[in-house]
């Protein structure tokens, strides 16, 4: 089974940012990106990042978003944590967004990610051919 990893190296009250990359079944990684997450506010519904740990990923379809997703089970009193584009931290609603590098591109000084839907699509690729995986959170 394929594991999607993150391995968080900043997180505030606003933002958590990380980098993302996925490991084979073999060991072997494969990069992906930038992570950027809400940040921490004590793993509350909609506000908070997901918690450190490792999660089952299931790809399924999202209506809100018209496409499938890659979502996180069995976050603590959580549902609906999933992965998908997004550039600023408050487009996040307790979700995982991808991108190709951290940086304030909307000038409110908070690092943003860069170019986060042609990194979902490579996180897609990267777990092609599979409807189930794992994610490992890791706080440094």
């Amino acid at each position: 089974m394929k594991t999607v990893i993150i391995d968080r190296f900043k997180v505030t009250h606003n933002y958590s940012l990380g980098i993302c990359y996925v490991k084979n079944e073999d060991g072997s990684v494969q990069y992906i990106g930038k992570s950027l997450e809400r940040g921490w506010r004590n793993n509350q519904s909609r506000v908070s990042c997901v918690p450190p740990g490792v999660y089952p990923l299931k790809l399924e379809y999202s209506p809100r978003f018209r496409k499938h997703l890659w979502e996180l089970y069995g976050v603590p009193n959580r549902s609906e944590c999933k992965f998908h584009a997004a550039n600023y931290w408050k487009q996040l609603n307790g979700c995982i967004a991808i991108g190709n590098n951290h940086k304030d591109i909307n000038g409110d000084g908070d690092p943003d990610v860069t170019s986060s839907r042609i990194a979902m699509k490579r996180l897609h690729y990267y777990l092609s051919g599979n409807n189930l995986a794992r994610v490992e959170i890791n706080d440094k």
